[in-house]
């Protein structure tokens, strides 16, 4: 079949208003990218934050999983991710590099005023709970041994072998510290253990103290005790979203809808959620899920986490 110039001229000229149609009505997906640290605590809180961003408004969510160490705070600073839940204690001596102190407001004040000059990253409403490191024992062990506290610890340390995470050995906040202000030396250079192995080696008596945190779901469930720090060493760990501000001002309605979280998670509520997690094998999708029904009646299918 010929096709006449004017035929041909006419069709182009459709398929271009066509093109042209398509281009103005379509937009660029909305989209924010959220970082979780390497330990369940960190997978649910992402997922909490994805949900109910989600439900609440038109942006999606991706997630970069299971990121160790203060790789989450790199990316955020290189653009990569949008936001991440930090921990106030972890930021201040870690990644400010300033000495530990125990005042929780003047902690998050002045993360507040450093972090949108240091790293255009804003620090929006804590969630409502602090997680600090936890010195633990065996019930059993605390009960023979009278331990109730650190300083108690100081005494019966020699006696005792200890497991540590990779980052409590390094941090400024961690081993070092802690055995400066309470004398404690162990009966031998304590174990280095993946965190998912630090449960385990305690309840098989492979090591009588492990450093967890004061949200991990399995102390109670497994007759631990949590030891007292009191001489007030570990400063405050307020579980806090952190925002790029470039990512807050492209979609200022994250910035109510993040701070609809500030102060809905106690202490309490953070132990149940990991415990769902960990001690019953739940998906840490479906607990968070279930949770924001509970607190904000969020109910709006979300995209799930890859």
């Amino acid at each position: 079949m010929k096709i006449s110039k004017n035929d041909f001229f006419f069709y182009s000229c459709w398929l271009l208003c066509l093109f042209a149609v398509a281009g103005c009505t379509s937009k660029p997906q909305k989209q924010v990218v959220i970082c979780s640290k390497d330990f369940t605590e960190q997978a649910i809180l992402a997922e909490i934050l994805a949900q109910h961003i989600e439900a609440k408004t038109d942006i999606k969510v991706e997630q970069e999983q299971n990121l160790g160490g203060s790789l989450c705070h790199q990316s955020l600073t290189a653009g990569k991710i949008d936001l991440y839940v930090e921990y106030t204690g972890t930021a201040y001596a870690n990644i400010l590099k300033q000495k530990p102190i125990s005042d929780p407001k003047k902690v998050l004040d002045y993360l507040k005023q450093e972090y949108p000059k240091q790293f255009k990253a804003e620090w929006t409403e804590p969630l409502g709970f602090n997680n600090s490191f936890a010195i633990i024992v065996r019930g059993d062990q605390a009960k023979t041994l009278n331990l109730q506290t650190l300083s108690q610890l100081g005494k019966a340390a020699p006696k005792l072998r200890a497991g540590f995470g990779p980052e409590f050995n390094e941090r400024e906040d961690g081993l070092t510290g802690l055995a400066k202000t309470y004398g404690i030396k162990f009966r031998e250079q304590p174990k280095e253990l993946l965190l998912g192995l630090l449960y385990e080696a305690l309840q098989q008596k492979q090591v009588d103290v492990i450093a967890g945190n004061t949200t991990d779901g399995l102390i109670q469930s497994l007759g631990l005790v949590v030891l007292k720090d009191d001489k007030n060493y570990f400063p405050p760990y307020e579980a806090v979203p952190v925002v790029r501000s470039q990512i807050l001002e492209k979609y200022p309605e994250l910035r109510p809808v993040i701070a609809e979280l500030g102060g809905k998670i106690s202490e309490e509520d953070m132990r149940k959620l990991n415990y769902q997690v960990d001690g019953e094998q739940q998906e840490a999708g479906q607990v968070a899920r279930e949770f924001l029904q509970q607190k904000l009646g969020d109910s709006k299918p979300v995209t799930p986490a890859k």
